[in-house]
């Protein structure tokens, strides 16, 4: 008898541990995995900060560096299969002088802020061009068909010639010509994710 007892107990026991195993990696199966980490666009259009500057037009308003802007025009660009859009804002609080926004994917979303130059004796030709101390690398050459929405100070649609040079940390020199015009110059800097606010104007 006292044998019977210990192999029904060795059996319990046994079977005691089993459950006990079943149990914990059932508890461990269920579970939940935690979630990938997905990508965000600090731009997307849901982003009630920042706002979309892809949807950039006139009549919106922008905030940049503690100053407010209205959008008094918008031109459409097209190269080939390439599109984008360049933004001219009311100037008032500098004196004479255009700002423009221009908003490209190439292909990550890239948002210029443009001060107009006065080109002097520089020409697009250059390889290399220095304005202020800064040398600026040619990049680009081509030309674009462009339509005209709002005050922009160009004809409704047409052709525009563009050059455009890269300087360090996320500065730009471009060159552009109007229907054979004379050149026209701009430099611009890189706007920083998230340092721009748009507030959508009325109208669709």
């Amino acid at each position: 008898m006292g044998g019977t007892a210990i192999v029904i107990l060795l059996a319990l026991i046994l079977v005691a541990l089993i459950v006990l195993i079943v149990l914990l990696l059932g508890r461990r199966s269920s579970a939940p995995a935690p979630a990938p980490a997905v990508p965000r666009d600090p731009f997307a259009p849901d982003d009630q900060v920042a706002g979309d500057p892809r949807t950039l037009k006139a009549g919106d308003m922008v905030e940049y560096l503690g100053t407010r802007y209205f959008v008094r025009g918008s031109l459409r660009l097209k190269e080939g299969g390439f599109t984008w859009s360049e933004h001219l804002l009311d100037a008032d609080t500098i004196e004479g002088t255009k700002v423009w926004v221009s908003v490209e994917e190439d292909p990550d979303l890239e948002v210029v802020w443009w001060t107009e130059h006065d080109p002097g004796d520089l020409t697009p030709g250059e390889k290399t061009v220095v304005v202020d101390g800064v040398e600026y690398r040619r990049d680009e050459h081509g030309t674009a068909d462009y339509t005209s929405e709002g005050t922009t100070g160009v004809g409704v649609q047409g052709r525009v010639e563009y050059v455009d040079y890269e300087g360090p940390r996320g500065r730009y020199l471009s060159f552009e010509q109007y229907g054979g015009g004379p050149w026209e110059a701009g430099l611009g800097e890189r706007v920083p994710t998230g340092s721009m606010t748009i507030y959508p104007g009325g109208g669709s």
